[in-house]
């Protein structure tokens, strides 16, 4: 039993300050928008006594309130170590306490932002089997010192050498002295990303989407602040200056967004690093924010590796982990194990970390009859859809039937990709959407395999095969088109207890595919 109770840094409190603005900064902009269309702007409101100050007056209440409460939220927070466990207490009018057992705890995520990096703290996100909703930990100190930190990891380790340690007692395992507890072993760095590499994973990440997006939703807070027949007025007359202009607005709109989004992404992936030790990888990125996550191997569910067109021209690629419960941040975002990376860089670490796969499998491709499952509902519902464009836009609506050899040629790339790969141990399955995407699954890891049938597929003896890991809340799923139904077959023997397989096979076994 531990009687020192462990506190908070005080930057704590202002953490939490900053958390609360943030939340209101949509209703604080709204308060003074309206102001600053109404008649006068925000001058106005001082020039109308104190009633033109009363939204500065409530605005400067609800800061000092959640200052006050940034404050009694650091003060009322405290730590210890009793029993096995980490316990921790919090709450004014409500005392809240938590009881985290150590050997239920999986992985101590950290993360440094622009107030830990200058005092050497760190936020420490405490990560179980069981946490609750998605992304959500399940208990985060805010602001602690690095040997605070480092004292919950010991104690945690500690913990579950005292656990293995009783369990070896128990089985006569245990040697008759008391066993010696040895140090952690040290972590080893098998990758750290390249400037180059970096710089590709920013231009090529696609984060343009993002920033528009961000800024659509900013906006769409304001709609009913925003002067539409001005802005109308305003389009209109602006488009009187040609296409060529209004091109080129858009094009520098655009190019500004691309930036924006080059300069997030070297932000968040600066100095990634790929560490190890014997139970857990580390990941490490951050230039303002820097974050440390944990994945012990033993949650690792499966690998998929991710790559777009223009990524696999070049042969770069994205390892995805699917961990069981495992994400960064509060949005269930995917552990991503390398942001990018050349397959020939990659694979050797992939080989050194998982060295029970296989990352280099010969795959089974799709029959050669199956090609136009691909293609073809897809073009008959863009038949019609074609025609319109082509009957009311006519002559210019006929360009609309360059959309047909282009459904036409993803089809026939998404067919070449198809296939699986099956070993003894493992499953492994690829397949396109316009990227391509390659599962590496172990057995012992798969939750479910689905094979399904269609009429016209059921015609063709052919079926779609999918298969269902853990990950996260929702788990993760390898889907393949149109494949051999001997093949189907092949992964569902594959999958089922041998027991039930050797007792199948004393029997007649009806078709696993009837009509």
């Amino acid at each position: 039993m531990s009687e020192t109770y462990y506190k908070l840094h005080p930057v704590s409190a202002l953490i939490n300050f900053v958390k609360g603005l943030k939340e209101l900064i949509v209703p604080f902009l709204v308060v003074f928008g309206v102001n600053l269309f109404r008649d006068g702007g925000i001058s106005a409101m001082f020039n109308q006594g104190w009633q033109g100050l009363i939204p500065v007056l409530i605005g400067s209440v609800v800061l000092v309130f959640v200052l006050i409460a940034g404050i009694i939220k650091w003060k009322r927070f405290v730590y210890w170590f009793e029993d096995g466990e980490l316990r921790i207490e919090y709450g004014l009018f409500v005392k809240k306490k938590r009881y985290i057992p150590f050997d239920r705890i999986q992985s101590l995520n950290y993360t440094e932002g622009i107030f830990h990096r200058p005092l050497g703290l760190v936020k420490v996100k405490v990560e179980t089997a069981g946490s609750g909703k998605v992304g959500q930990a399940e208990a985060e100190l805010t602001a602690i010192s690095r040997e605070d930190a480092d004292r919950i990891e010991r104690k945690m380790e500690e913990a579950k050498r005292g656990v293995q340690r009783e369990a070896a007692v128990e089985s006569d395992l245990a040697a008759v002295e008391e066993p010696v507890v040895e140090e952690k072993k040290p972590t080893k760095t098998l990758y750290r990303m390249t400037m180059k590499e970096l710089l590709v994973l920013a231009t090529t990440s696609g984060g343009i989407g993002v920033v528009l997006s961000a800024a659509a939703v900013f906006l769409s807070q304001f709609s009913e602040l925003i002067p539409y027949d001005a802005i109308y007025e305003e389009v209109m007359l602006f488009l009187r200056f040609g296409y060529l202009i209004v091109a080129l607005t858009i094009f520098v709109a655009l190019l500004i967004a691309w930036v924006i989004s080059v300069i997030l992404a070297i932000f968040a992936n600066y100095q990634f690093t790929i560490q190890t030790d014997e139970d857990h990888i580390y990941l490490t990125r951050g230039l303002l924010e820097k974050k440390k996550v944990s994945v012990p191997f033993k949650r690792v569910q499966g690998i998929k590796i991710s790559q777009n067109p223009l990524r696999e021209l070049f042969g770069y690629a994205t390892v995805t982990v699917e961990s069981a419960g495992g994400s960064i941040g509060d949005k269930d975002e995917k552990i991503r194990l390398f942001p990018l990376a050349k397959k020939s860089t990659m694979l050797p670490v992939l080989q050194e970390l998982f060295p029970d796969m296989d990352w280099e499998p010969a795959m089974a491709k799709a029959p050669k009859r199956s090609i136009h499952f691909y293609y073809r509902l897809d073009f008959l519902w863009m038949v019609p859809f074609v025609a319109a464009i082509g009957y009311y836009f006519y002559p210019y609506g006929l360009f609309a039937l360059l959309i047909v050899p282009v459904i036409v040629l993803l089809g026939i790339w998404q067919h070449k990709t198809a296939g699986y790969a099956l070993a003894n141990r493992q499953l492994t399955m690829q397949f396109r959407g316009i990227g391509k995407h390659t599962f590496f699954m172990l057995k012992r890891r798969v939750q479910a395999i689905d094979v399904t049938q269609s009429y016209f597929q059921r015609r063709k003896g052919l079926a779609s095969i999918q298969s269902t890991i853990k990950s996260g809340m929702m788990g993760a799923t390898a889907r393949i088109e149109h494949m051999e139904k001997d093949d189907a077959s092949r992964i569902l023997a594959w999958y089922e207890p041998s027991g039930q397989r050797a007792a199948q096979t004393e029997k007649s076994q009806p078709e696993l595919f009837s009509g």
